[in-house]
């Protein structure tokens, strides 16, 4: 993977860092809700993400923002964004910074 590259994921790492849980004030990337981030050489991204829960009551607007903000990109010619609850997500998914802004670290 070149330098290019790399640096484009770390821009769609960031977008996603300004998407909130709104019942949890952590970034979803923290939260560990973002399984996987590939970007190929046409721009084409490919996101695999979860929910806390599956009642989670954004199901629907969250992975909407994700698609829609990561389009927006530069460079960006198309999203696939998969949602899935296997693996279920945990409390142990979140990251350091997650734990230290909620208390738990």
């Amino acid at each position: 993977m070149t330098n290019e590259f790399l640096s484009k994921e770390e821009e769609i790492v960031d977008t996603l860092k300004t998407i909130f849980d709104p019942e949890i004030p952590v970034n979803i990337y923290d939260l560990g809700l973002i399984y996987e981030v590939n970007v190929d050489d046409d721009g084409k991204v490919r996101i695999v993400m979860t929910l806390t829960s599956p009642n989670c009551p954004v199901a629907e607007s969250m992975p909407e923002e994700v698609f829609e903000k990561v389009s927006a990109l530069d460079g960006i010619s198309h999203v696939d964004l998969n949602l899935t609850f296997d693996p279920p997500w945990t409390k142990d998914m979140l990251s350091d910074e997650a734990l230290l802004e909620l208390g738990l670290l």
